[in-house]
């Protein structure tokens, strides 16, 4: 029980760190403030609500896994490096397809 309750700590402590630190992810959770409640009052069924929320979450995880990434890039150094480039821009390709797949589930939901 004690490692669940470390474990929800660090957990609440990385999401109060990507609020503080991370501009898109602020930007993709005030979204989610606004989208959510419309998802599951647009959605027909249960499965529609999850599917158009799940969704969403989706978009925040992949940020905050990108976010992590480009910290843990950033902590090898400073330098321009090919691999550093590439894997940021991997991350962001991440963020842009979890973002289009929000947009496409919504779109096939909605119409």
């Amino acid at each position: 029980m004690d490692r669940i309750v470390k474990a929800t700590g660090y957990s609440f402590a990385g999401l109060k760190a990507a609020w503080r630190t991370e501009a898109a992810f602020r930007q993709e959770a005030m979204l989610c403030v606004v989208l959510m409640p419309l998802g599951l009052w647009l959605g027909n069924t249960g499965l529609e609500r999850a599917v158009m929320i799940g969704a969403l979450l989706l978009v925040l995880i992949v940020e905050l896994v990108n976010s992590g990434l480009e910290a843990v890039v950033d902590r090898i150094g400073s330098e321009i490096n090919p691999l550093s480039k590439t894997a940021k821009n991997l991350g962001s390709a991440a963020v842009f397809l979890s973002l289009l797949n929000a947009v496409v589930i919504w779109a096939l939901v909605l119409t």
